[in-house]
């Protein structure tokens, strides 16, 4: 159970919790909260002065109760019946407890159940459901709001990394139960990331950072939240993507002449040191004056095998820090 309803469960005095905290724990969108009020009466017992909705421990626990009976698959109205009717005569279950999905007169269900996200922060856990119930609506409210709280970096590491790793580790553990999850996820975070990008225009007179992925390396997400931590700091980038040809990744550095080039790796296979020498190896500019960039190997496909004198951060922060200092030389 969260610390949050753990609290409330311990010290019923203590207030309860606003909609947008309830939605974050739950990973549901704080508007879908306030329908199934409206439309159900699945809602907090009391009011904060008559209006504020305060979501006590009990009015929790019939929420976790809805949103496992909907991940079922049972619809919305359905499952509000069953949610009041299960908390009339004792304690309601939690999402995972299939025994009252029987009683409300359906089998078991075999959608997927909560990630492996551990002790991560509350908005981790919301972010996870979300995902699992395929939640568009409720992946960008979440999403967007952990970046907004906790700034872009912490928002990466402490909620959307650990988020990402669960849904690998289920995916992995699972067979194929689990890629729409993740399919669905990625793309949310994209375009999160994407926004977050979007914010602030570069600022003159900074060199360019050039991010692309080694050919063959289809894996993006980190490359993405490094082009919106660097467009954050006004510093311009070129985001190349996936999978980027030789030839072509040759002809963007001559084109761009960038101070620095990221070349990311997820795995062994995809990374190549001579690709690395290949790239270090371009000069542009005029004779007596000629420049090449600064290569930085990203990702985990490199370890063991970086090449000579190669810089290679350890994470988003370690990377952002060097190439802001580069772009700025």
């Amino acid at each position: 159970m969260d610390d949050a309803v753990s609290t409330l469960t311990r010290d019923p005095a203590v207030g309860g919790l606003t909609t947008g905290a309830v939605a974050r724990l739950l990973g549901v969108a704080p508007t879908t909260l306030r329908s199934w009020d409206r439309r159900y009466g699945i809602g907090p017992a009391s009011r904060e002065g008559g209006r504020h909705r305060r979501w006590t421990a009990a009015d929790i626990r019939l929420l976790e109760c809805m949103c496992g009976l909907t991940n079922a698959g049972m619809p919305p109205a359905e499952a509000a019946r069953a949610a009041l009717a299960a908390a009339s005569p004792g304690p309601l279950s939690g999402p995972d407890d299939h025994e009252d999905e029987g009683r409300a007169g359906r089998p078991a269900s075999h959608a997927p159940g909560a990630l492996p996200i551990g002790r991560a922060r509350r908005e981790c856990r919301g972010l996870a459901r979300a995902a699992v119930r395929l939640d568009a609506h409720a992946m960008d409210e979440l999403l967007a709001a952990a970046i907004e709280r906790y700034g872009l970096l912490a928002a990466w590491e402490s909620v959307i990394m650990p988020t990402l790793h669960a849904v690998g580790r289920k995916w992995e553990t699972a067979g194929e139960r689990y890629i729409e999850v993740e399919h669905l996820l990625s793309w949310h975070v994209s375009s999160a990331l994407r926004r977050a990008a979007s914010q602030r225009p570069p600022v003159a007179g900074s060199g360019v950072s050039l991010l692309a992925c080694t050919p063959g390396e289809s894996h993006t997400l980190a490359l993405e939240a490094l082009t919106a931590g660097l467009a954050q700091q006004g510093l311009p980038v070129r985001m190349f993507g996936a999978a980027l040809p030789v030839e072509a990744m040759e002809e963007a550095v001559r084109r761009t002449g960038p101070a620095a080039v990221v070349l990311w790796a997820q795995s062994r296979s995809t990374a190549s040191r001579a690709l690395v020498a290949r790239v270090e190896s371009i000069e542009w500019g005029v004779r007596g004056a000629r420049r090449r960039p600064v290569v930085l190997v990203a990702g985990p496909g490199w370890a063991g095998q970086l090449p000579p004198a190669a810089r290679h951060p350890s994470g988003l922060a370690e990377a952002l820090d060097a190439l802001a200092a580069i772009s700025r030389r």
